[in-house]
Parts: C-alpha cells; structure tokens; sequence
C-alpha cells in the first residue's frame, strides 16, 4: 500500500508525507515493506541482520497520541527497548510485555549489550551474550533482536532502525547517582516508561545465590561437578563432602525411625485386637460359666432330677486322676 497522503489541514495533526513532491512512477517503490508482528510462536524471533528494514518510504515518526490511535500508514510502530537481561526473569518479560502492549500495532526490537561494553559500563554478568541473545529471541513478545546494542542510542543508530519510540524502566537516575542516557529521547518526546515490576531483579537472584552459596555448592558436588568447575576450595570441598555424608546417616536415621514408628503402631493395633479378643473370649467363658453352675444354672438342675450325679462325676474325677487313660 503506497504511503498515506494527508493534506495540511488534516485533523489527526500528522504531517504531510514528502512522498507527494515525487512522480507518480516513484509510487510503487514508495510501498511500505516493514517486518510486521509475529504472528507464530513456532520460531523464536529473528536477530537485526537477518531481518533489517529495507523499506523504501520514508520513515515519518509519530506522536504517541498518533500512535495510540493507530498508524496511518500501512506499517506497525516500531518500539524499541533495550537492556543487558542478564538471568532472564518474570520482570524483564513483563517490561517487555508492557512495551508490545503500548500501541494497537507494535513492532517490538530489543537490544542487547555485549559482554564488553557491559562489563565495561555495569559489571560482571553470569550468563554471556550469546546465552542473552538466545534467552530474547525466545521471548513470545520478541520481534527482532539487535546484538551488541548500544550504550547510547545515538540518532544515526534510530535511523538506521527506523525506531518511533524507545520504552524502558523511567529510573531516577539522579537518584542513583548515574547519568540518564534516556536523556535525549525523553526531550525528543520519544521515550515511553514501563513499570518495574517488584520483588524480581538479576541483583535479587544473584544476592539469593551468594546468600546460600554453601547450600548450591553441596548440591552440585553431589550432582557430580569437580570443586574446580565450583571454584572450592579444597578444604571446603571435604567440608561439604562430610556434610553430605551427615545429612545421609540423619536422612537413614529419620527413615528408621518413621519405620519403626510404625513397627510399633501395627504392634500396638495388633495387641489391641488381641485384648479386645481376648476379653470377648474371656465375657463368653463367664457367661458359660454361669450358665452351667450359676444359681439357676443347668448344674443345679441335674442334681435336682440326679441326686448321685454328684458323687458320680466325683468317682470319675479320681479315676481319671489317679488311674489316667492311655
């Protein structure tokens, strides 16, 4: 679609497009042919070289109202935001979550620092650049990612990625004791704050990670990595060794205890039934008892009707004691 002509009292205040002094048969290479959003996430997103604006029409930059009302001419905005992502997390995925969202139709490019300008400029980083390139280009709001991004976003590196708009964490820099390299695009009217999100950061993770060094370093010697991969001393690494060791014999001891907790439960439940049995048996013998030589037991009874009953079974008795049946 050729680029959208607008006279200059158009009432969306955007200006004319220089395309209008050109002849007609200039229209066609005028079209414009930006990348547009991903629309698969089958594919992670592709890196600046592979995927470079080659647009013929001219790039005309946008107010942020324009911008949210849509774009006029047949291409998205083109937000970019940049940053070092180390130990990518949760909050740089919702910063950038935040920066596709800005606008109806948004073409989302991330920079990224290379190791030697980040550690130059901010510090020493876990993971490298070639880790924090692929950890963006897997992000679902990715579009494109620019390798060895700049400190500075200077106006020859906008052109160059026809960038409208440039979304970042709006930090109070003089606060921090640092300049704000944001500087000249806020007074360009081109920057767009994010929300940080809070209780996440890489220095969080990083402090989480010294704070329990003792307890990761145990973990991966039992993993299998050498105390030269942990950088452990050798000292340490026979400290951690015998800890181990320890927490196996308390891990055995716990598990022999749990058992014979219930050794001794099954017992006990077993000795219950056994007593609740047992008095049973015991309520049935007495009834049976009772029945037989009770007051108005069947015993009675028979000596009633067989008065010589008695001396009978007591003649039988001393027979059978004193002259036992072989």
């Amino acid at each position: 679609m050729p680029v959208l002509i607008l006279d200059a009292e158009s009432l969306d205040g955007i200006p004319k497009s220089p395309c209008k002094k050109l002849p007609s048969k200039t229209m066609e290479e005028l079209e414009h042919t930006c990348p547009q959003p991903r629309t698969t996430l089958t594919e992670p997103a592709a890196f600046s070289e592979e995927i470079t604006c080659r647009c013929k029409a001219p790039h005309e930059r946008l107010t942020i109202a324009q911008a949210r009302l849509g774009t006029p001419i047949d291409r998205p905005v083109r937000v970019y935001a940049d940053g070092i992502f180390d130990l990518f997390h949760s909050g740089h995925a919702r910063a950038l979550m935040q920066a596709k969202n800005l606008f109806p139709n948004t073409y989302l490019i991330v920079g990224v620092c290379s190791d030697e300008l980040t550690h130059q400029c901010k510090g020493f980083t876990v993971m490298n650049e070639i880790e924090r390139y692929d950890a963006l280009r897997h992000c679902r709001y990715v579009d494109e990612v620019v390798r060895d991004a700049p400190w500075t976003l200077s106006p020859e590196f906008l052109e160059k990625h026809k960038i409208d708009f440039v979304a970042h964490d709006d930090i109070p820099y003089s606060s921090a004791g640092s300049d704000d390299v944001y500087k000249h695009i806020k007074e360009a009217g081109m920057f767009v704050p994010t929300q940080r999100t809070e209780g996440i950061s890489t220095s969080d993770l990083i402090t989480r990670i010294v704070r329990d060094y003792d307890v990761y370093a145990r973990r991966n010697l039992q993993r299998g990595y050498t105390a030269k991969e942990l950088n452990v001393s050798f000292i340490n690494e026979k400290k951690y060794r015998f800890q181990n060791q320890v927490d196996k014999m308390k891990e055995k001891v716990k598990n022999v205890e749990e058992k014979s907790k219930e050794f001794v439960y099954k017992v006990e439940e077993k000795s219950h039934d056994l007593i609740q049995k047992w008095e049973e048996k015991s309520r049935e013998f007495i009834g049976n008892f009772l029945e037989l030589f009770g007051p108005d037991g069947t015993w009675v009874r028979i000596k009633e009707r067989f008065p010589k009953a008695e001396q009978t079974l007591v003649k039988l008795y001393g027979l059978l004691v004193y002259h036992p049946v072989v």
